[in-house]
């Protein structure tokens, strides 16, 4: 089923989410299910639960559509329940960054280069592993929905400026997006 995007403003977005009990598979995969089908309907690269308005500690990243200009992500797809981050590098990088509940906003982010993340799969099974490149950027935006962090909290004071009308009118519902989203 596709669930409605929620959008910057919404209260959901803001709190710090619960681990997913994963006693409640029937539930978690379901919920998967959906994110899954919601992410493909708004042509975006990542979704976290909260975003569709359950505050749970789970995350999906799809890079298949960004071969184009990342051939590494050819394969790359994960989902992640529960995930940690273990170790970040001290390395940087800027890229800019967009969110599909923030539509139409993008500015430049700096990032940890890579990082260790331990994470459950949709297997259950417990996973250690080590990201980089678009693939280590993709998954720690929606690591920081999960905190209640958004990209735009990360931005320069300049930019902050700059963009603050438009998420005013985000925050409104003065927005018009190709998916279905709430407020």
């Amino acid at each position: 089923m596709i669930l409605p995007i929620y959008l910057y403003g919404s209260d959901v977005l803001r709190v710090e989410n619960v681990d997913a009990d994963l006693s409640r598979a029937d539930e978690i995969a379901g919920l998967i299910s959906d994110m899954k089908e919601t992410l493909k309907s708004a042509d975006g690269c990542g979704l976290a639960a909260p975003q569709v308005g359950v505050n749970k500690r789970i995350l999906i990243v799809d890079g298949r559509d960004l071969v184009e200009s990342y051939p590494e992500l050819k394969d790359f797809t994960r989902t992640m329940i529960n995930p940690v981050v273990l170790e970040e590098s001290e390395t940087q990088c800027d890229y800019s960054e967009g969110c599909l509940s923030i539509p139409g906003i993008y500015a430049e982010v700096r990032r940890p280069e890579s990082i260790r993340v331990e994470y459950y799969d949709e297997s259950l099974q417990k996973v250690v592993e080590q990201f980089d490149g678009f693939a280590c950027r993709m998954i720690q935006h929606e690591l920081d929905h999960l905190d209640g962090n958004l990209f735009v909290d990360k931005v320069s004071p300049i930019r902050r400026k700059m963009i603050s009308r438009k998420l005013q009118n985000i925050s409104k519902g003065a927005v018009s997006a190709r998916y279905k989203t709430k407020r």
